[in-house]
């Protein structure tokens, strides 16, 4: 049985050295190339990473290495070309949030991997947060009673300089949206799957700082399919960018967390107890420290391949996620609330 799987990073822009650090941490991984369309990005990482092999052409990495998995950190919107591509050569597909930026380019990755026989894996590392895991046990035990709402704020901030910084930023053909698609996504997984999925949103999306196509602040009220309700607040018109925070409350029980700690855990009875957290890794705005979540879905990518099974969080899934953030923006834009379609 292998031992160790190859991975390769096509992309080597802001997100792959989390990719990069998480391989290396990673027992089950060992990353044999790197492409970027810029050479010196590809020839720079690979130096940095202690990479021997670099590429400018995706086809030709995959047409002359032995890759297991290819990590996707391209811009959001050629996401499907990259998965695409690596499934047609016999390639497993790990790809970065959000899995595309739209409903048919999310399919045809999921076809051309389900026709080719590969894995497609989706990274949204906060679902391994501790805080998270022990939130989720509580919801599946019945703790809550009936749930009755489930809400998020997700208030970053980006300046104008990081949406001048690639051309392909704050677009609505390859970012997708703003404030929801590129940094609330994370989030909105989060409650999702908390919640065991949104039946509905009604939302208002807005443009009101930043020089973009998309929107930089939004609220949307949400049902979702266990019959509560909620609020989501997206932004990256907050300024400096403030935590991220999640509440859950019901018949019997109310937890709030973030992305550093759980701040109540109120149960009667005090029934499930408060679980003891340690080693939280997001910080606040997204500045995360850490490569350990990475390593994490990295690992269990890894040994997907190995035991030939599902990774942890598949493309189906990442792809429900996306859905609810396509119909937020629908809502919007029509003024009416919109039933969210898988």
């Amino acid at each position: 049985m292998k031992k160790q799987v190859n991975f390769a990073i096509v992309g080597c822009g802001r997100i792959a050295p989390f990719h990069a650090n998480g391989i290396k941490a990673a027992p089950s991984a060992n990353l044999v190339a790197v492409c970027d369309i810029i050479e010196e990005k590809a020839k720079d990482f690979a130096n940095e990473y202690g990479v021997e092999k670099w590429y400018t052409d995706a086809e030709t990495m995959f047409n002359n290495e032995e890759i297991d998995v290819c990590c996707v950190c391209v811009p959001s919107g050629y996401h499907h070309d990259i998965a695409i591509a690596a499934a047609n050569h016999g390639i497993n597909v790990l790809s970065e949030k959000p899995l595309d930026v739209t409903k048919e380019n999310m399919q045809a990755m999921i076809d051309a991997c389900k026709k080719n026989n590969v894995k497609l894996g989706a990274i949204f590392q906060r679902r391994t947060y501790q805080a998270a895991q022990e939130v989720k046990k509580a919801v599946e035990s019945g703790a809550f009673g009936k749930i009755t709402i489930g809400s998020a704020s997700l208030k970053f901030y980006r300046d104008q300089e990081y949406y001048d910084s690639g051309d392909w930023r704050g677009t609505w053909e390859l970012d997708g949206g703003g404030a929801l698609m590129n940094q609330g996504v994370h989030g909105i997984d989060m409650i999702s799957w908390l919640m065991d999925g949104v039946e509905s949103v009604n939302a208002n999306c807005q443009r009101l700082l930043w020089d973009t196509e998309v929107e930089d602040t939004a609220v949307i009220t949400l049902k979702y399919k266990n019959g509560a309700i909620g609020v989501i607040e997206g932004t990256t018109s907050v300024y400096p960018g403030l935590e991220t925070v999640f509440t859950i409350g019901g018949q019997n029980g109310s937890i709030i967390f973030g992305d550093n700690k759980i701040y109540k855990w109120i149960f009667k009875n005090d029934t499930p107890a408060r679980p003891v957290i340690e080693n939280e890794y997001a910080g606040i705005n997204c500045s995360y420290d850490e490569h350990t979540p990475h390593s994490i879905q990295i690992e269990d990518m890894a040994k997907a391949v190995i035991e030939n099974r599902e990774p942890m969080l598949t493309g189906e899934e990442a792809m429900r996620t996306v859905c609810v953030i396509l119909g937020i923006y629908e809502s919007s834009k029509t003024g009416k609330e919109v039933k969210i379609e898988y």
